[in-house]
């Protein structure tokens, strides 16, 4: 993937939020990380971005998503997932030089951004879009549709919620995480947010918690690029055991309110509790090297 424009990132400045995870599920993943980046972390990012309240991380989670849908942001709709040319579910696997085509994808878009973060030489522009960007990507690497090329990362398949239609991509980016959450609110992010942080901190993801950053390095493109291929695996190994369990014909045409999602649903807690507290320590590891 070629390295993004100083043109490119600022041609994407001052857009409005969207929706993904749905926005609510990267709302969550950034009230997550929120409560554990270090006061070094909190200070730097919220003088770059501008916003001292303690919504700093989440009132830009989504703001990727919106760039994407724009003219001159569609360079980077690749950028918010891998097509993992695998075959679920008998194999999930993600091969970075398979999967990750000439125009980019997940894991190259979140490798660039923290290098630009680091290197701190563009402008303050461009640096709070790639600080957007790291914030947004490091959910979106954390859902297993979006770390799969079967049938467009499911967006293909078609599937009923609620007698409501639909397809399987649009059930996890948003149906599924807000059946925990119980709404699609700000206040329904922080709800979850601080019952998954309780977990995190004194629950049921306390033993967790120190596996999931292992690893993980910012010291050189290749390091970040390795730790996000390794969190995209960890994604896309639930299309086989979770999404697709059944294959394609176990989904399709189904209603996925029932059965399906209450067998979703500790998958998605715990990737929405991983990847924001991955993301803290991804932001404090950017801000120690700088």
């Amino acid at each position: 993937m070629s390295r993004f424009t100083a043109l490119a990132l600022l041609s994407a400045a001052a857009l409005p939020g969207a929706m993904a995870w749905g926005a609510m599920g990267h709302e969550t993943v950034a009230y997550v990380a929120s409560n554990y980046v270090s006061s070094a972390t909190k200070t730097y990012f919220q003088g770059l971005l501008g916003d001292t309240s303690a919504d700093y991380l989440a009132s830009v989670a989504s703001w990727a998503d919106s760039y994407r849908y724009t003219t001159a942001g569609a360079f980077s709709a690749p950028y918010h997932y891998i097509d993992a040319n695998d075959n679920p579910p008998s194999s999930c696997s993600v091969s970075l030089d398979r999967d990750c085509g000439s125009e980019g994808c997940v894991v190259r878009a979140l490798q660039n951004y923290t290098s630009i973060l680091i290197a701190g030489t563009a402008s303050k522009a461009n640096l709070q879009i790639a600080a957007k960007m790291v914030i947004h990507f490091a959910g979106d690497i954390g859902q297993p549709l979006h770390c799969e090329a079967l049938e467009v990362g499911g967006n293909s398949i078609d599937v009923e919620y609620d007698n409501d239609d639909t397809n399987l991509h649009a059930v996890w980016d948003s149906n599924i995480p807000e059946s925990i959450s119980g709404g699609s609110s700000l206040s329904s992010a922080k709800s979850w947010a601080n019952d998954l942080i309780s977990e995190i901190t004194s629950g049921s993801y306390k033993s967790q918690a120190s596996s999931w950053v292992s690893g993980l390095s910012v010291a050189s493109s290749s390091s970040q690029t390795s730790t996000a291929l390794k969190w995209a695996a960890e994604s896309n190994a639930y299309v086989c055991s979770t999404v697709l369990k059944g294959g394609i014909s176990a989904v399709e045409n189904k209603d996925l309110s029932g059965t399906y999602t209450t067998t979703a649903q500790p998958v998605v807690d715990l990737q929405i509790a991983k990847q924001g507290y991955r993301l803290a320590k991804w932001l404090d590891a950017i801000v120690a090297a700088l």
